[in-house]
């Protein structure tokens, strides 16, 4: 598993508010990422891979994007008085990306200024504050909306067999017959209301990245490659059975080599990176 401590993503004007923001959030036993603007998180001149994704957004926004999907915080705070960083674009993509829809999206600004918090709410952040009542309420604003795994349920889901369909959709994936494996991870999916039904959404949607990427769709599988990362990053090494460690590698590094051929060079994909799901049935 990526993390011990969950995530708080903050874009913040000046360091008093950096300290309390940061204070508030490792009592509640949060990691604090702080940026006070665009530069440090995706300088202009990053050449790094991911700098174009399958969203419709590039350059410094699909930076952006990039890194938020790979960190998946659970919760983002915007100070709408910070004008080093493009907070209305960057709810906007948040809010609507494939990805990162759902991410809670936490912004603050000056009372006075009503038509700023009006348009981050527009944009699709999930709550709008003032200034006074954000450091007033901090706290129970940040227990409120952080989403939080709970990593204990999904290690003890998945200690449980896999089912019947589960198998039946491995085998599918390990023939190379995605499409069918889709389906069949999906009953499994739709069957199963424990924590560890995620399993299932992360290996299904592998399976579409995968089948994109045989029909040649670039965007397809780089979109997937996206999405995968909240489903499959949350579960432990191994669950049901399922070397979920070796498949979360192997599709990094799918992943990276498809970004880095891009579209125009999709067909020189070695074919034999997607390898087959390792896994051994739990009595």
């Amino acid at each position: 598993m990526n993390n011990d401590f969950p995530l708080i993503l903050a874009f913040v004007k000046d360091l008093n508010s950096s300290v309390r923001i940061e204070s508030a959030a490792e009592k509640q036993g949060f990691e604090i990422k702080i940026f006070e603007s665009a530069d440090q998180i995706a300088p202009p001149d990053d050449h790094e891979p991911g700098h174009q994704v399958a969203e419709p957004v590039q350059g410094r926004n699909g930076i952006f994007l990039d890194k938020v999907t790979r960190w998946q915080p659970a919760l983002i705070i915007f100070d709408l008085g910070n004008d080093s960083i493009p907070w209305i674009d960057w709810i906007g993509i948040i809010s609507s990306g494939s990805a990162t829809r759902g991410m809670p999206l936490l912004c603050y600004g000056s009372h006075v200024d009503s038509e700023t918090l009006k348009l981050a709410k527009q944009a699709g952040a999930d709550q709008v504050v003032a200034r006074s009542k954000f450091f007033t309420e901090l706290p129970e604003l940040i227990s409120k909306l952080a989403r939080v795994i709970d990593i204990d349920q999904i290690e003890d889901a998945c200690k449980e067999p896999l089912p019947h369909y589960a198998v039946k959709g491995l085998e599918k994936f390990n023939r190379r017959e995605y499409f069918e494996a889709h389906d069949l991870l999906e009953i499994a999916w739709m069957e199963d209301k424990s924590p560890g039904r995620d399993l299932y959404r992360a290996i299904l949607q592998v399976s579409v990245a995968y089948y994109q990427i045989m029909r040649g769709n670039y965007n397809g599988a780089a979109k997937m490659f996206l999405r995968v990362r909240k489903w499959i990053d949350p579960l432990p090494d191994n669950c049901r059975g399922i070397n979920i460690e070796k498949l979360r590698n192997e599709v990094n590094e799918i992943n990276q080599e498809l970004v880095e051929l891009g579209p125009e060079r999709m067909d020189e994909i070695d074919l034999a990176l997607m390898k087959p799901v390792e896994y051994k049935i739990l009595n």
